[in-house]
């Protein structure tokens, strides 16, 4: 193999490394959200339901 396919071999497992960095980024704050957005709509109408 030339060093020009090694590092070529390098740089597209490095840029899917990212890619997948990136993607469960995304998926742990799309449920931080939720969770924050569910904890939020509890306390709201826990709230109504004291008066």
């Amino acid at each position: 193999m030339s060093k020009a396919a090694i590092a070529f071999a390098c740089i597209c497992l490095l840029t899917l490394s990212a890619c997948g960095n990136t993607a469960y980024g995304l998926k742990k704050d799309g449920q931080e959200a939720s969770h924050a957005m569910d904890n939020a709509t509890h306390r709201v109408l826990s709230a109504g339901a004291k008066k």
